[in-house]
């Protein structure tokens, strides 16, 4: 059986990273995604709400299955039998970064390869971070995010908006 990780922080899940599990679920028996849950990083869901949010996200497909972690990606990979990581590129400043990544992977574990899909076009700019400014600000993020998700977005931008300066 093959089994591929997708790690991430996936803060939020956006409908390209939902294109690339998918993606990947067509050439592997088995996808998890690894929901990173300590990034260095200002996050706006806690680690377990972004499990149920890829969780609901996923729910219909039968070869992807969601899990926090909180190690090293290579030791999750190892972890859960996964010989395949799973990454999406969006641009040229998503190559560098990705084979930076690809590089010290394969020092720490030179059995685990890494596969980078790249992102369909309608999706080349959208990232979680661009995703929540536009959030914040009053846009319309229906159409980069599955349902699920933008109601969670939308909702916690609601409670931001409420606290006092």
């Amino acid at each position: 059986m093959s089994i591929a990780i997708y790690p991430g922080s996936f803060d939020p899940l956006t409908n390209g990273h939902l294109d690339v599990a998918m993606r990947a679920a067509r050439i592997f028996d088995r996808i998890i995604i690894g929901v990173y849950d300590t990034p260095s990083k200002k996050l706006m869901f806690s680690p377990e709400e972004r499990v149920e949010m890829a969780c609901q996200a996923v729910r219909d497909i039968p070869n992807i299955e969601v899990q926090s972690y909180s190690v090293l990606t290579v030791d999750f990979a190892r972890k859960v039998g996964a010989t395949v990581m799973v990454r999406g590129l969006r641009a040229s400043a998503d190559f560098e970064f990705e084979f930076e990544l690809a590089m010290m992977t394969y020092q720490m574990a030179p059995d685990l390869q890494m596969i980078c899909f790249l992102s369909a076009p309608q999706y080349q700019f959208l990232s979680s971070s661009l995703l929540k400014e536009v959030a914040q600000l009053g846009g319309n993020i229906d159409d980069w995010v599955p349902a699920p998700v933008a109601q969670a977005v939308k909702a916690r931008v609601a409670t931001i908006k409420r606290r006092p300066l």
